[in-house]
């Protein structure tokens, strides 16, 4: 009985004792992945999974009283947060939120192509978000940015400045209050009081963007370029510091030598000394009194030159009249003062109060003052038509008032009869004329002269005087015909009217264009040139909406290519 006891007793224990060492198994088990968990939370990772790396120092301390949770960091530290590297003195190194701050001669590299030096800085490896101060120096690949505050955004690559910055690109100075620059696309963007300064060039904005491989600036808002003499003023455009050239599409204008040139849209090559206006291009030229417009138009400032096209027109203003020149295409030429003036074909001049012209071509010297009419050249003043082969109109250069003409080779001179319906008209080889305060006073036809001119007594016609001699003397006033002398030779004959038929009243070479006469300024253009302000006035329309927003980055500035790509930061901490 008592053995038996003794056995159930032995295998009680036996299982008490298995049945404690399971749940002290349980309990451990249950310890251990509750730590696990604890663990794991007490941490908060970095999303791209990488963490501050503490290369080397010549010190580690840690002092919770001085700086609760850091290390101390002391001599000469090197840190690595994935491609970037970190030195400095001196650091504090916050390893569980994977953050650190910095101090003295520090230095931050990116991927050996971006460098930033400052005295003291901060850096979050959980955000990527880098903060310099104290004479900071960040260097890329082609400038360099100076400023007391930089913020720098490793995820998007932007760094960033608020308080005043100097940058420095190949001969190239940048300053501004505010700015960014994105190392991905390798471009600083301005937005306040910013001055780009080289050897021959001066831009000022408060809205610019500048792509530092290519030198390429996008000015946007009133922006001011000075170069060389000219003073480039527009509020949406494009320059290129390397080359001095540009394009401007906005309140466009260029000022060089007293003479302001406008348009829609403009070119501009400092280099070849060229500029190049599109629609509602205007140039005004003050020393030589002069106002040009035309819907195309391109300057060469090397011969002081002007070439014009698509409804060209030039004023000219003097003391007492206004002379406007039309053709096709029209050029001016010469320094000031000694202007040139091409025009062809179809060209036309109207000088006010009563002059207008017409010919193939003409050609104004400002020096000498004539005026040459080529290819069937007819010229209205007052009541008188006068054509010829070529004809010539000479300003006195000093009072710039009309001196004289001449009519070379087949001159014919012809005067509506106000009274009738005849024409007075003359006829000779060549023809002189004389103005006095810019009327017609006499006109001289010599060689192989003739004459039909109709006699009037108190209104009422007397005779009609047909003859020919060597020469004619026309006089006038108000530049209508008064007075007709036949001298040298003289033969003809005074017919009463209704003894003189009509077929015989007109000179042979006959020719009245006054349908052709040009009272206006409308009246110098055809149909074909006013189609011109119809295509420009619709591209305007159109480039409204386009010119709100800055001028889109060219091809030339995506697709440019570098010759080479030097580096300019370092790894090493003593370079």
């Amino acid at each position: 009985m008592i053995n038996k006891s003794l056995v159930n007793l032995s295998v009680y224990l036996r299982n008490f004792v298995k049945n404690i060492f399971r749940l002290k198994t349980t309990f451990l088990y249950l310890f251990f992945i509750l730590f696990c968990i604890t663990g794991v939370s007490s941490q908060t990772p970095e999303p791209s999974g990488k963490i501050i790396k503490l290369l080397a120092s010549e010190f580690t301390d840690i002092n919770e009283f001085e700086v609760p949770g850091a290390k101390i960091l002391t001599g000469n530290v090197q840190m690595q947060h994935d491609s970037m590297y970190i030195y400095c003195n001196k650091a504090y190194f916050f390893e569980k939120e994977n953050y650190v701050k910095l101090f003295g001669n520090v230095k931050l590299i990116q991927d050996d192509t971006l460098q930033m030096v400052s005295k003291y800085a901060e850096y979050n490896g959980v955000d990527k978000i880098a903060y310099a101060s104290g004479n900071v120096v960040m260097t890329s690949p082609d400038s360099s940015l100076k400023s007391e505050k930089v913020y720098y955004d490793r995820n998007t690559g932007i760094a960033y400045y608020d308080n005043f910055a100097t940058i420095t690109n190949k001969q190239n100075t940048l300053k501004s209050k505010a700015g960014k620059y994105y190392s991905h696309e390798l471009k600083y963007e301005f937005r306040t009081q910013v001055v780009i300064t080289n050897p021959e060039t001066v831009i000022k904005s408060n809205h610019l963007d500048y792509y530092e491989d290519s030198g390429h600036a996008y000015l946007f808002g009133p922006s001011t370029i000075d170069n060389k003499g000219n003073h480039i003023y527009t509020e949406n455009g494009f320059y290129d510091t390397r080359l001095n050239e540009g394009k401007m599409i906005d309140k466009s204008f260029i000022l060089y030598d007293n003479k302001r040139i406008e348009a829609d849209e403009m070119y501009y090559d400092e280099k070849k000394g060229y500029a190049k206006g599109i629609n509602n291009v205007k140039v005004t030229d003050t020393i030589n009194n002069m106002i040009a417009t035309s819907h195309f138009a391109e300057v060469f400032r090397g011969n002081d030159s002007i070439y014009m096209t698509k409804k060209p027109l030039i004023e000219y203003h003097t003391p007492k009249d206004t002379s406007y020149y039309h053709a096709k295409n029209l050029h001016i030429v010469g320094p000031d003062k000694q202007r040139v003036i091409y025009g062809y074909p179809n060209a036309r001049l109207l000088r006010t109060p009563d002059m207008s012209a017409k010919g193939d071509s003409l050609h104004y010297d400002q020096k000498t003052g004539l005026m040459q009419l080529i290819g069937t050249p007819v010229v209205f003043k007052g009541e008188s038509q006068l054509t010829g082969d070529i004809i010539h109109l000479i300003n006195n250069v000093t009072t710039e008032k009309l001196d004289s003409l001449k009519v070379l080779n087949n001159a014919f001179v012809v005067e509506r009869d106000t009274l009738g319906t005849g024409y007075n008209q003359a006829k000779g080889i060549n023809l002189y004329g004389k103005f006095v305060d810019d009327k017609i006073k006499q006109i001289d036809l010599v060689q192989n002269a003739e004459m039909v001119y109709y006699l009037y007594d108190e209104g009422e016609l007397k005779g009609i005087d047909k003859g020919i001699c060597s020469k004619i003397v026309l006089e006038l006033e108000d530049n209508k015909i008064t007075t007709a002398t036949r001298m040298i030779n003289p033969e003809g004959t005074t017919y009463p009217p209704e003894q003189f038929p009509e077929n015989a009243r007109l000179l042979k070479g006959f020719h009245w264009r006054g349908d052709e006469r040009i009272y206006t300024v409308d009246e110098l253009f055809i149909d074909e040139e006013l189609k011109h302000d119809e295509t420009a006035a619709k591209e305007v329309l159109k480039n409204d909406k386009i010119n709100e927003k800055p001028m889109e980055v060219q091809d030339k500035t995506l697709n440019f290519k570098r010759t080479s790509r030097s580096q300019n930061v370092i790894k090493k901490r003593g370079q």
